[in-house]
């Protein structure tokens, strides 16, 4: 097995290399050229791509930024994290957790914050192996047109 290289995807065909990956996690994504121009514009506001990239294809990535609110003061938080299935269990969801703690650790940023979903029990399991704790339930609501 090839040796994994961390880094981010900044450019539109690092960006596009992504798509089918980050498809899987975001199943509405409707193609490549939508995912393109939703990661440009999400770029603007800071976002930014890391991925886990065995011979020049990312298996594993992670989508994040640094924020600021009452909540947390300021913090880094994680958008996106997904892993190819033929390369879950070699810890790379972990290593670019790690990755971003310290790319944010380095801003003076000291909280990480995600969000799953409430069913996803196996990421749940994940996410408190790498130290995580569930400290709230979100809500939301469509709003009407």
């Amino acid at each position: 097995m090839s040796a994994i290289e961390l880094r981010r995807a900044d450019s539109e065909s690092e960006v596009a290399a992504c798509f089918p990956l980050m498809a899987e996690l975001r199943p509405r994504l409707a193609n490549a050229a939508e995912f393109i121009a939703l990661i440009a514009r999400q770029q603007k506001a800071g976002y930014r791509l890391l991925g886990a990239w065995r011979d020049g294809v990312p298996v594993a990535l992670a989508g994040y930024r640094f924020a600021e609110n009452l909540v947390y003061g300021r913090f880094v938080y994680v958008d996106d994290l997904v892993t190819a299935k033929d390369a879950r269990g070699a810890g790379l969801g972990g290593r670019l957790l790690d990755a971003v703690a310290e790319e944010a650790r380095q801003h003076g940023i000291e909280r990480l914050v995600l969000d799953t979903a409430l069913d996803n029990v196996l990421a749940h399991r994940f996410y408190y192996r790498q130290g995580l704790l569930a400290r709230a339930l979100r809500f939301s609501r469509p709003i009407a047109r």
